[in-house]
């Protein structure tokens, strides 16, 4: 059974740093066409913030865009999303996702998904 497995969420101080990662099981990441991560603030839709895509390339919400960066380990299927210089306004819960289809792999295009993490919440204080 499939599973994504997120960590690494916390309650940070604005301008401080998280990693977040994810790891796959029973899953292979390296074939995914697309992964990604997207978030839910409380009393907000759901987000895409930032996809991968099989050959590397990336896309970015335009908010996040210089602060966050998303990469992946296929050695130990996990992906990661490095967030820096962290606001008030990215506190909300972060999903991991997967697809196979790799077409419009893009970061609000993330929210189609075959598999998706239980989240992990991130809460930055001002």
């Amino acid at each position: 059974q499939v599973q994504l497995v997120e960590s690494g969420g916390g309650s940070v101080l604005a301008g401080g740093s998280l990693r977040l990662s994810c790891v796959a099981f029973e899953y292979d990441l390296a074939a995914a066409g697309c992964v990604g991560w997207f978030r839910q603030a409380p009393g907000k839709k759901r987000v895409g913030v930032a996809a991968l895509r099989r050959d590397g390339s990336t896309d970015y919400r335009d908010s996040v865009k210089g602060r966050f960066t998303i990469s992946k380990d296929n050695a130990k299927d996990t992906l990661y999303l490095e967030m820096n210089s962290l606001k008030s306004e990215d506190t909300a819960m972060y999903y991991c996702a997967a697809r196979y289809d790799g077409n419009w792999c893009i970061a609000p295009r993330i929210l189609v998904n075959d598999f998706r993490g239980q989240g992990t919440q991130v809460t930055v204080s001002s």
